[in-house]
């Protein structure tokens, strides 16, 4: 178990940043290196993108490695195609924002060949539409301690959506929050001052949270209202208006049971009868050897999107700001790089 243990805290292309505890780790444990692959195609328009990275050997330290110079491509049933691009970050594909763009009812699937020679595909995935979000809002409420402080309170966001008649209708819930910033760069001094570097233009930052998993079926409430679902809770950081986007996805069945899987390994204790990693089924195949273990999903995802702004004015006392930063002089600016975590494209529905 602290094998398989080990290999979940290397999970981390699908699950961000996870924090493991275990109670006894060996001297020495090996895991076989392996694919990861993250991604999905989707019927708003791209770019789309795959990530692709290798497990490593969590003896020593608990990362991936990026996968580079791979061939990645996604093909649909009409006969379509396009092949990824590599960022220059290494191990993430995109396709162009031009390219490719998803169809509901359509099937997808995705070919990798590595730099090694050896080939991966995905299992095909059907588009679905998925229904619209009817109200997204928020609630202002104070946790816990019976004192209200700056970490106790925030503003839990909430969803109500109405299912469709049909059957088999599965979804998963994501949020991305964008942060307006002027500083691009930050580095501790060894005075224990804290240097900031202006952007050289608009920036913003990106946060997500990679190991919140929200996943639901209809299989009792068919053709009734999810109402409440819960999103996110918005932290008291600041007084102004907190910028959020929110996507209702509609995935399949395949992929809802590999992300109640991946959620359910993310809550384990490490009892004796904790389910391992390699229980959880992606639809990922290595064809060219099927012996070799590959892990994560391709996705066909219909999505249906929406924004809010938070108030946060309301909150009581002071914000849990940052460490102050100072900027010196004729500071020289640094460029917004464009990532999963930053951006220098202004968020679709900004208006500040």
């Amino acid at each position: 178990m602290n094998h398989f243990r080990l290999l979940l805290c290397g999970f981390g292309v699908l699950l961000g940043v996870l924090s493991c505890v275990t109670e006894f780790q060996p001297d020495t444990v090996s895991i076989p290196v392996s694919l990861v692959v993250e991604g999905q195609i989707t019927n708003q328009p791209g770019p789309y993108t795959i990530k692709l990275t290798r497990t490593a050997d969590y003896s020593y330290k608990s990362l991936n490695l990026l996968e580079t110079g791979a061939i990645v491509t996604i093909d649909d049933n009409q006969g379509n195609r396009e092949t990824l691009t590599e960022l220059s970050s290494g191990g993430i594909y995109r396709t162009k924002a031009t390219g490719m763009q998803g169809v509901a009812g359509r099937t997808y699937k995705v070919t990798i060949v590595t730099k090694n020679g050896k080939r991966y595909e995905s299992d095909t995935e059907v588009l679905r539409a998925a229904p619209p979000i009817q109200k997204l809002y928020y609630e202002y409420t104070v946790e816990g301690e019976s004192l209200v402080s700056a970490k106790n309170q925030g503003w839990n966001v909430y969803l109500d959506m109405k299912d469709p008649e049909t059957t088999g209708d599965y979804y998963k819930w994501d949020w991305a929050h964008y942060e307006g910033i002027d500083i691009c760069s930050k580095k501790e001094q060894l005075d224990g001052r804290i240097l900031g570097l202006p952007c050289c233009s608009p920036c913003w930052d990106i946060v997500r949270c990679y190991n919140c998993i929200s996943v639901n079926s209809d299989a009792n409430i068919n053709g009734r209202e999810i109402s409440r679902q819960f999103i996110m809770r918005v932290p008291y950081k600041a007084t102004s208006r907190y910028y959020l986007e929110v996507q209702q996805q509609a995935i399949s069945k395949g992929a809802y049971t590999f992300w109640k899987s991946v959620r359910q390994l993310t809550t384990n204790t490490g009892g004796l009868f904790d389910a391992a990693p390699a229980t959880v089924q992606g639809n990922m195949h290595c064809v060219s050897d099927p012996a070799t273990m590959v892990f994560g999903y391709f996705g066909a995802t219909g999505l249906a999107e929406q924004y809010i702004f938070v108030d946060r004015s309301t909150g009581q006392g002071t914000p849990d700001v940052d460490a102050p930063f100072y900027v010196p002089d004729r500071a020289a600016c640094v460029e917004c790089e464009n990532s999963l975590y930053r951006t220098p494209v202004t968020p679709r529905w900004w208006s500040y």
